[in-house]
Formats: structure tokens, sequence, C-alpha cells
């Protein structure tokens, strides 16, 4: 992995680039602007402003820029004006001052000695400048950049004030940046901004954190790869969102934040050590109690009288270190900070202070939010090195998470209920439970949770203390769990766990907990043994019924149409499962009706009616999130879904949900569903993270013990990603069992590899397709297009096209299209139809890929489809300057490639931005790489 140090590529900004693009939009239009660009240390001002200069390049537009310095009020005057000047002579010469060198050496003392006009000329300099920017801007724009105004000497900030208030110079953009987090009440830029915020043309634009789906892609930017999402959640809640933090963690060796890099830490540290000594003492005081924190809690801690606590906390406010909220309370503005001053602790100190937090939260649970006081008194015990209160602490606010279905955290305080056992000699009284009990019930907590490994080591130790002959039901359920994990983790099909926990089970007494282990026997039995499992969920079916438990029914029926899902036809499954569902919604069983939606929403999409099946995936989904499976059921629904949606043609909708997926991080094979789908709608749509998430895909191949579904799906994704290097491949992927036990994914493989054959795999096709049924409408689709590959005739594509349009899947229509297209090469009038149609399909689905095939095809073929690529609107030479630019080559870079001058780049540059309708050349440049023409 290589990680950057700094982001190349700007992220979640492009409202702000855009705001700036207007102002300088007015500008153009002789229309004085300025925008005042403020936020947070680190947050990415100056990136921003960069970035948008950079975009300029090449554009009629003059750029100074200048910084204010760090000195106060009594530093330099003018020094960001005396800056953008130097630059402007150094460029330009020192006849860009029109013969006025002597007066400006009051700025620029290498000029020469500057006259003596004293102090009360002061606005003769105003007016030179002023007049000055104006002769610049009656040439071209100017954009005046001063960075730091929070630095500002008070000479500079009437100067800026002059030019927005007074001289209000045409075709001027003044950019200003400041931190927002060192405007203290006192400060003399804030009523500087007041005044200009009632100045026309001035705009104020605030630089927000970045938000988690951001976070990721910066993450993916600096590291080289897509983060997984652990390593984005942890950077997400340590970072907060500020670009700098994330550059820090990124580049320190731990990604996911074991510490704080020691030069983020020194920084963070600098602003608390200028503080008085009472207000130091109360930050160390929060720092312990978290993030957030009341006034009474900390002032029952602290132990200081009132106005001094007062006194402090305004000291910390004032610094911008603490912000208060409107319900009386405080936080640390910045995560990072708060963890800094917490490590910085002398031991004794630290135990100290957090025994007295945890004393005054268990003497009043009213001091914080109620549904977090378990989990605080927990914390503080724990780190208070008090091991028997922490272990009942510990266990309480396990109990407290559950119930609020927080697995995560309840896991994580079970596992401390385990380590603090062995501390407490009296543990097993204390908690009134045993180990093998308190083995079992975290194993479930983190399998709720998703941590699949630690619930298989935890599994593997309580079966190790139990004698399943005497407790048989038990010693089922653990080797129920332990062959699923097994299963989840490609490790193993779970076969002895599971037919093991079926000999338990048929000796063991009978009852409805009896009867759904029974069911997960029949279910798991269904990737082992089709028959031996449909004869066992039969038996969970007239056990239920002889049971007469409406919910144990439901189960029965939910569980034989899971089991039975890949035997039967989806048409003839279906009605039974509808009426399992709906029994479950009438019930209230959440639980069973959410999974029941999984079999149902994917059945209708075999039987290709995909608006149904969108509509139940849908329904679904908050359904598992409120029974605490989001992150297993869910992730089904919402994949099942997108599926769905990609079926319709609604690709970004479909894309936000495999994204929201993919945040959901499901454990081993269970992020397949998502991950399969989201590395082929980048490959369709030539998204440049395809690659990686279709590589990581194909990762699964190698374990042992996969669904056929999964298996088949996968197969085809890796012949789809290499294209003609996968041939020796397709040869024995073609003839997987999983091809024939599940048509509908074995037909889009044969596809694919007849796609890519030569003459002896074009025979092994036409041998499998024989032999595979085509009973649905994407299926019959499929084998249409597999015998027009064979073929190649017209009339076989045009019966392709048929299938599917018969279907409605339009991506695959307009492929089929555009091989109609090329077959019917000697009917122009057809051709040119077919690669229309083909078109406009693909720029509605934002297929690149497809597009550029389309355009190749087009030109082979002599054919001109109306509309077909914004590539057909640029000459060959605007598309060499198109690909130039989305290298990162400046004009003069690009006149030096082509041997053209820098003012013929210039021009071709701004033809390319016009024709492709975008506002600058990076955005030519992604649209470009969208619809494959770079």
């Amino acid at each position: 992995m290589t990680v950057s140090a700094s982001s190349t590529v700007l992220v979640g900004r492009e409202a702000d680039l855009a705001t700036l693009r207007d102002a300088l939009k007015r500008v153009r239009g002789a229309e004085p602007s300025a925008v005042l660009v403020g936020g947070e240390a680190g947050v990415g001002k100056t990136r921003l402003v960069e970035e948008f200069c950079r975009s300029l390049d090449g554009e009629p537009v003059r750029v100074l820029y200048g910084q204010c310095l760090e000195l106060g009020e009594e530093g330099l005057p003018f020094a960001p004006f005396a800056a953008a000047l130097r630059e402007l002579a150094r460029r330009e010469g020192r006849a860009v001052f029109d013969g006025r060198e002597t007066e400006f050496a009051r700025l620029l003392p290498e000029l020469g000695p500057p006259p003596d006009l004293g102090e009360a000329r002061r606005g003769h300099l105003f007016e030179l400048v002023g007049a000055l920017f104006a002769r610049l801007a009656e040439e071209q724009p100017v954009i005046l950049m001063i960075e730091d105004l929070h630095w500002a000497d008070r000479s500079t900030r009437d100067l800026i004030g002059y030019l927005l208030r007074s001289v209000r110079v045409q075709r001027l953009l003044v950019i200003v940046t400041y931190r927002t987090d060192e405007l203290h009440r006192g400060h003399p830029l804030r009523p500087f901004l007041a005044e200009l915020d009632r100045v026309r043309g001035v705009h104020r634009l605030e630089v927000d954190r970045l938000d988690r789906d951001d976070t990721a892609e910066l993450l993916a930017h600096l590291l080289g790869a897509e983060p997984d999402a652990p390593t984005v959640d942890a950077v997400c809640e340590r970072a907060q969102g500020i670009p700098f933090f994330i550059e820090q963690f990124a580049s320190s060796a731990d990604p996911r934040c074991g510490d704080i890099p020691e030069t983020l830490r020194d920084l963070l540290l600098s602003r608390v050590d200028q503080l008085p000594d009472g207000a130091q003492r109360v930050l160390r005081v929060a720092a312990v109690g978290g993030t957030r924190f009341g006034h009474e809690l900390i002032a029952r801690v602290a132990g200081m009288d009132e106005p001094s606590l007062e006194s402090a906390l305004r000291a910390t406010v004032a610094a911008q270190l603490i912000v208060s909220d409107p319900s009386g309370g405080y936080e640390f503005r910045h995560a990072l900070v708060r963890e800094a001053i917490h490590d910085d602790l002398l031991p004794g100190e630290h135990a100290r202070l957090h025994a007295r937090f945890a004393e005054a939260v268990e003497a009043d649970p009213h001091l914080v939010e109620p549904d977090r006081a378990p989990a605080e008194i927990a914390h503080h015990w724990h780190a208070a090195h008090d091991h028997p209160r922490a272990l009942v602490a510990a266990r309480r606010a396990a109990e407290s998470a559950g119930c609020r279905y927080a697995y995560a955290e309840q896991a994580r305080l079970l596992d401390r209920v385990l380590e603090l056992w062995e501390q407490v000699p009296d543990a097993a009284d204390r908690l009134g439970t045993t180990h093998l009990d308190l083995l079992e019930e975290t194993a479930l907590a983190a399998i709720d949770s998703g941590d699949h490994m630690r619930a298989l080591s935890l599994t593997r130790a309580a079966l190790g203390d139990l004698d399943g002959e005497a407790e048989p039901v038990r010693a089922a359920r653990l080797l129920i769990r332990r062959g699923k994990l097994l299963r989840n983790a490609g490790k193993s099909d779970g076969g002895p766990e599971t037919r093991e926990a079926y000999r338990l089970l048929r000796s063991a007494p009978r009852d409805l907990d009896w009867l759904k282990l029974l069911g997960d026997v029949a279910y798991q039995m269904a990737a082992i043994d089709g028959d031996e499992a449909g004869r066992i969920a039969q038996e969970v079916k007239d056990a239920a019924t002889a049971f007469g438990d409406e919910a144990a029914q439901v189960n029965a029926e939910i569980i034989f149409g899971k089991v039975c899902g890949g035997r039967l036809a989806a048409d003839e499954g279906l009605p039974a499962m509808r009426r399992a569902v709906e029994r479950a919604r009438a019930a209230g069983d959440v639980s069973n009706f959410a999974h029941g939606l999984v079999n149902i929403s994917d059945s209708l999409f075999e039987l290709g009616a995909y608006e149904e099946s969108a509509a139940a995936a849908m329904e679904g989904i908050p359904d598992a999130d409120r029974v605490g499976v989001s992150r297993t059921t869910g992730v089904y629904l919402m994949a099942n879904y997108a599926e769905a949606l990609m079926a319709l043609g609604r690709w970004d909708e479909a894309d936000a949900r495999l994204a929201e997926a993919a945040r959901q991080d499901p454990p081993g094979v269970l992020a397949l569903p998502w991950l399969r789908l989201r590395a082929r709608l980048r490959m369709a749509r030539g998204h440049p993270g395809a690659a990686a998430l279709s590589s990581r895909a194909a990762g699964f191949l190698a374990k042992p013990f996969l669904s056929a579904e999964a298996r088949v799906s996968l197969l085809e994704l890796r012949i789809l990603a290499e294209g003609p290097g996968a041939l020796p491949f397709a040869r024995t992927a073609i003839h997987d069992q999983g091809v024939f036990e599940r048509p509908r994914y074995g037909w889009p493989l044969l596809a694919a590899a007849a796609r890519i054959a030569d003459e002896p795999l074009r025979e092994s096709v036409r041998e499998v397709a024989a032999s595979l049924p085509a009973r649905y409408p994407a299926e019959r689709a499929s084998a249409l297009e597999v015998t027009a590959l064979l073929d190649g005739s017209p009339a076989a594509w045009q019966a392709a096209v048929a299938g599917w349009r018969a279907d409605g899947q339009p991506y695959q229509l307009a492929g089929a299209l555009l091989d109609l297209a090329e077959a019917s090469a000697a009917d122009r009038q057809a051709a040119s139809e077919a690669l229309t149609e083909a078109v406009e399909i693909g720029n509605r689905l934002g297929a690149g890929p497809l597009l550029a095939r389309a355009e190749v095809l087009g030109r082979r073929l002599g054919v001109r489809a109306p509309g077909a690529s914004p590539s057909e609107l640029l000459t060959s030479r605007e598309l060499e300057v198109l690909r130039l630019v989305a290298e990162g080559l400046s004009n003069s870079g690009i006149a030096r490639e082509l041997f053209i001058s820098p003012k013929t780049a210039s021009v071709h540059v701004s033809r390319i931005i016009a024709k492709l309708e975008v506002g600058n050349r990076v955005e030519a440049a992604v649209v470009g790489r969208r619809l494959g023409l770079v």
C-alpha cells in the first residue's frame, strides 16, 4: 500500500467550488465580488482556493496571492498586498506599475526610496492600489487571494475594506480565508466581517467538515486503496471530518488510529498550554468525562467554587477549545483535543478523576444522558482500575446496550466482563451467572455485532466446557451457531457440526426452542445435502402444525421456502412464501417478516418483476434494522433492492443503496451480495475503483465453501473483469456444477464466456447451453444472447434484442443493440438505428465504456448515431488535448507534447469546456473519464 501525505484530489467540495465559480462569473460580467472563506484550522480552506485557482489554468484571468503574517497588530502592515504586488512585478516587470514605482515603494522597498508622504497621505496609497487593480482588470479579470485574514493587521483590513466598499473595482474578485476557531469574542476581525456582510457583492462561505462518505473517499486517495469500514469508522470518529487530521492519520503507521501521531498531538496541546492554570485544570477534568459534558457534573467532580469554574470555562470557550450547546452543556470542539489532554494525565490523576466521575454518576444518573449512564459508570470504574465494581458495572451496561440493539457496545462490554472474571474471585456470585452462560451470551453478542471470528473462538470455548449428552439442546444450539459461522467465513460448509446437532436434537425433549433449532438445522443442511434438508424442513412444518403455535408455523413456512428456494421454481414457491410473510406481518413477527421478504424479493427478481422486487426488499429494510440484523438480513435486503434498481436502470439509486450496505461492513461471505453488485455497476460505468472491487470479490473464489449462487456469479464477474485474458479460466468455469443448479446465474456466465471464446470454448458453451433450462425472461434473453454470440447473424441478434426488450433491463438491451449494429454492418440504416438507441440508453445510465464502444463501432462502420457521444462533438485534436488535460498537464505542458503554442492549447481547452458543457478543465477531465473518452 502506497500512502500519500496529502491527496491530489479535492474531495467533498463541489458546492464550495461552485460558489467560487459563480463569484468569478459575476466578476466577468463587470460586477465586483468578494468571497470570505471561513472554517476551522485544517478544514481545507487553502486547498479549496488552490484547487479553484488551479482549475483556471489557461483561462484569461490574472491571479495574485498574498498571506497575512502571524505577528498580530504589531506585524508588517500591508503584508499580503506587498507579497501580491511583488509576485506581480516578478512576473510582468516593473512596467506594470505604469511609471509609479517610487510611490509603490511604500509597499515594495526594492523599488527604491519612497517619497516622504507622511501618515496623513495613507489614502493616496489606497488610491494607487485601487487604480492599479482597476487598470489590470481592464485587460482581464483579476483574482486577489489573501490568506489567514485572522492574522491581518489594521492597515491590511482597512485597505481590503477600501477596495470592497469604496472603489468597487469592476472585474476584481477578492477571496480571503480566515480561521473561525481563532475568532474569540474580542478579535478585531469580528466587527470587520460584520461590516463587510453589508456590502453588496460580498458573500460568506463556511467550509464544513467532511461527512463519512467524503472521509472514505479521501482515505482511498491517501492510502492508494479502498479502506475497509472499520478504518473509515475509526478515522471518522477521531478526525471528525477535518481533512488535515485525516491526512495525519493516513500517513501514520496505523491508519486505524491506534494512537495520535506525535506531530498532531503537539499541535493539539500547544493551544492548551497557553491557557491559565485554572482553565487547564478544568480541561483535564472535562477530558476524563468525555467529549460532551454537563456543567453540574463538571462542578461536582472538579470541586471548584462556581465563580472559579465559570471563569475557567469562559477561558476555554474563548480559546475555541470548548463550545457550549443550547442544552446548557459543553462539548470539546475537536475530539482529538480531548483525547490528547486525557492521554497527558499522570497515572494517579487519571485513576482518581475516573473514580470521582463514576461515583458522581452512580449517585445521580441524571447528570448524564439517561441511556448513557450505565456505560459511563462502567467506563469510569474500569479506567479507575476498581475491578469488582468494573465487573458488575460492565455487565449492567451490556444488558442496557443489548436492550437498545447496540450490539457492538454490548459485545465489547461482555468481553470486558470475561477479562475481569479471573481477577474477581467471587465473580459468579456478584453476577449471578456461570462462566459457560457468560461465554454463550458473549458469543451471541459478537455475532450480532458482526465480529464472527471472535464468536467462533467463544463458541469453541463454550463447547469445550459443555457435556453435550447431558445438555443436548444447548450443545445443538452451539453446534448450529458454530457451523453457520464457519460457513459464513468460507472455512467449511458446517456439515459435521450440523449433522451432530441434528443427532442430538433427535433425542432431546421437544418444545418450541427445539423446533426453532430444528429449523436452523434444515436451513444449514440446504447447502450440504438438498434432499436431506427438504426432508428435515418438512419435519419442521409437521411439528409446527402439531404444536399449533402461529409464530412457529410462520417460521416453518419461511424455513421451507428458504430450503427449497433453489430447488423449486420461483413461481411455485412464491405463493406459499407470501402467505407466510402476511401471517408474520399480522402477528407482528418482525424478524420472520424481514427474512421472508429476502426470499420474496429474490423470487420476484428471478421472475422479472423488478418493480415488485424492489418494493418488497425496500419494505423489509427498516424492520431488519429494528431487530438488529441490518448487517446480515439487512444487507441481503439492500443488495436485493439495489439489484432490482440496476435492472430498472436506476443506477444512481442502486449505487447509493450498495454504499449503504457496504457501510454495514458485513463479515465474511456476507459481504458478497453488495460487493459483486457494486463491482459490476462500477465496471459498467467505467469507475476507477471497479478493478479493486472486482479483485476483492474474486478473492472469495479461493474459499472452498461458497453457495452455488455466489460461486457462479463470481466466476462471471472475473471473466467480465479480465476479458480475453480469462479464456483459460472460462474453459473450466462453464462446467461448474452451480451453473446447472442455478440457471439464473449460469446463463450470464455462459454469455460472458461466449463473448471471449475461441472455437474449442464455443463448442463447450454450445454443449452446456443445450442442457440448461431457460424458464424466465432474463434467462430466455441470456439464452438468445448466447445463441447470437455463437451464431453472429443479424437475425440471431434481433432475437436477442427482442428478448431483452421483453425482460426490460436497459443495460443488457443496449449491449445487445450494439452487437446488432455490428452484425448489421451491411445494412447502414439498421445499424444506425440500433446504434442510436444503444447510445440513448448509455447516456441515460452513464455507461461510459458502452458509449466508448459505440463511438468506436460507429466510426468503424461509418455510421453516425445522433448524439452518440460527446466525443463526436470534439475534433481529433481536441480529443488529444482532453487526454492530456486528464493527465494533469498545464497549457504549457500540452503545448510541448503536441508541438503547438500555449495560446493554441488554451483555445483548444476553452472549446472543449464549452462543447462538453462543463465549468472548467477539471470537470472536463472527469466527464471524459466517465464517458470512456480518456
